[in-house]
């Protein structure tokens, strides 16, 4: 028997309640496929809207779990049922803009050291949403967190999004947003996949910095462009209250084993009430402006 070759480019992709989305971003990327071949794979989390139909309808693989493993497990679920050497990553509230699949992995061919590689992201506007960000430091984390929920015009939120560069240059960044991320499998496995302790959020943050730790390259460019309708599966601004503590969870499971070595041990017990308090305001915020 003959083995079946492995794609050029595996696309996994965690669907949960998305509504037309998925269909939609099955459909931006076949078009927008480039002269690649790939294998899609959708991991649906128990959806019960009637959206994970729109996989078996575009003639893609379809994993469908019982319950909802939420992001990292998922992702490193879909990732498992794949051997090709590019990895994207991508959520399902996207739709490919500009530029073809194949551009994307042809920038982490030039790339040699590039362990993720991210497109610029568009909001359903067309504004450009701020990916390709920095590592804050403790000073810019702490001011980013309380005053982002109320105005995003600030010096601790310019710093951390890297203002005054229009993301239209390619460069090397910290990190780069969840919603498109491009792996050589090489580096994925080198770091053991995502951290499925992250469930949902973070997970971004954190296998950046595992990577960019042990050597990899995080690059952002704007050779493709995604469009990004932030939070369909989550609610967004209007997410549920355990969403925003498990936002807080997250970030403080980052900071904990990311930020805390040495003498910022003893930061642990006011870090984490600090972001169970930064949770309630921004929860709260959200909860007025609708």
């Amino acid at each position: 028997m003959t083995a079946v070759p492995a794609a050029d480019l595996a696309v996994v992709i965690v669907n949960f309640n998305t509504g037309d989305w998925l269909a939609r971003c099955l459909a931006s990327i076949d078009a927008a496929r480039g002269d690649i071949t790939t294998d899609v794979v959708v991991v649906d989390n128990a959806s019960h809207d009637g959206s994970a139909d729109a996989a078996a309808a575009a003639g893609v693989r379809l994993i469908r779990n019982p319950t909802n493993r939420y992001l990292s497990p998922a992702w490193n679920q879909g990732a498992a049922e794949t051997d090709a050497p590019f990895l994207l990553f991508l959520n399902p509230d996207t739709e490919w803009f500009h530029g073809t699949l194949a551009d994307l992995v042809a920038v982490a061919r030039r790339h040699s050291r590039a362990g993720i590689v991210g497109p610029l992201l568009r909001d359903p506007d067309g504004t450009v949403y701020p990916s390709g960000r920095r590592f804050p430091s403790l000073a810019n984390a702490v001011g980013h967190a309380f005053v982002s929920p109320i105005t995003r015009q600030n010096r601790f939120t310019r710093r951390y999004e890297m203002d005054g560069w229009d993301r239209t240059t390619e460069r090397e960044v910290d990190w780069v947003s969840g919603a498109c991320m491009l792996f050589p499998r090489s580096a994925f496995d080198a770091v053991g996949g995502f951290d499925d302790g992250f469930l949902l959020y973070a997970e971004e943050l954190d296998i950046a910095t595992r990577l960019r730790d042990a050597g990899w390259q995080v690059v952002f460019t704007p050779e493709v462009e995604v469009i990004h309708a932030v939070g369909v599966s989550t609610g967004g601004e209007g997410r549920p209250h355990r969403l925003v503590v498990m936002h807080s969870a997250s970030l403080y499971r980052y900071y904990r084993l990311h930020r805390a070595a040495g003498w910022r041990g003893v930061t642990l017990p006011l870090a984490w009430l600090a972001l169970r308090v930064r949770a309630e305001v921004a929860w709260l915020v959200g909860k007025v402006r609708r």
